[in-house]
């Protein structure tokens, strides 16, 4: 409801009117959260409520803005209207009907999360692919900034091949979780995320194809992080292969025998790991078992046993 209310405001803003926030968000609450509205059409209901009180014509206010085309790493501002020029670093499983699709772009000053409305009609955008993504709205919650793409949005493909810039850092710390959607998956053929009971959230029941990845949150006592190990790293730390973990699951009849192995030879047991930080996750591209914690353990447990002797 917030993300909303700046975005009405900072629309009304460029057409040179004044919209108290305090009004949006009293009408907002009242259709959402006591009549029950969804969240989009309270946004045309307000919208459309402010079109009439300032005369402005509807087609002024959704006219495609021509907005500046920024680098990833230069939004800095909430409620800003943009064009990036990025690749389509990875895609995530969206577990809301809104939502068309939602992941991360890059080029080549970084990374930044995106959401593609579903009311938007918006083209499907393919993970790995290059486009330029007109007119999408900067927001930012708890303190990270995310764009979105609503119906003033436009996606061209390009051909260009754009490399994401990396920011390569590395954390120390236990796993204390892998997290479901790790092991033994299967992805859609033509978008290339991950399927949820057989099926795409795009293109419905398909075939898959067969992946293997973990997902797994880290924590150094101080901060969690969440890292994603793709198929190379998982078969070389692990030593399961993707052909084994296919064996295992056909001698199982289960998959899920691939993630349960996976969490009884990592859990609990603490790891270096360096990467790409990409939005929350640190994309591994090493992991080796952090030897300090069990020799401070050691210490620890001699220093005991002397002062009881």
């Amino acid at each position: 409801m917030n993300e909303i209310t700046k975005q009405i405001e900072a629309r009304f803003l460029e057409l040179g009117v004044k919209v108290e926030t305090g009004e949006i968000d009293t009408m907002l609450d009242q259709l959402i959260n006591k009549f029950k509205v969804p969240a989009e059409e309270a946004r045309r209901n307000v919208t459309n409520h402010f079109l009439k009180k300032h005369n402005i014509p509807k087609t002024e206010f959704f006219t495609p803005r021509a907005a500046p085309q920024v680098k990833a790493a230069d939004i800095k501002e909430d409620g800003k209207w943009i064009t990036l020029r990025c690749k389509v670093v990875q895609l995530w499983e969206t577990n809301h009907e809104s939502l068309s699709q939602n992941g991360l772009l890059g080029d080549e000053s970084g990374t930044i999360a995106f959401k593609k409305w579903t009311k938007a009609n918006l083209p499907q955008v393919e993970e790995g692919k290059n486009y330029i993504f007109k007119n999408v709205a900067t927001s930012l919650w708890q303190g990270r900034f995310s764009v979105s793409l609503n119906k003033t949005s436009e996606i061209i493909p390009i051909t260009e091949d754009i490399k994401v810039g990396k920011t390569l850092v590395e954390f120390h710390g236990a796993i204390v979780d892998i997290q479901s959607g790790s092991g033994l998956i299967k992805r859609c053929p033509e978008c290339n995320r991950a399927l949820i009971k057989g099926a795409c959230g795009e293109h419905g029941k398909v075939d898959g194809i067969y992946d293997l990845r973990v997902k797994a949150v880290m924590d150094d006592g101080e901060k969690v992080q969440d890292i994603l190990m793709n198929r190379e790293v998982t078969e070389a730390f692990t030593g399961i292969t993707l052909d084994k973990a296919k064996e295992m699951a056909t001698e199982a009849l289960d998959q899920a025998v691939v993630l349960d192995v996976i969490k009884s030879r990592l859990v609990g047991r603490y790891y270096v790991v360096t990467g790409a930080k990409l939005d929350r996750f640190i994309l591994v591209d090493t992991i080796k078992q952090d030897v300090k914690p069990i020799e401070e353990d050691i210490k620890r447990i001699l220093a005991a046993t002397a002062v009881e002797a």
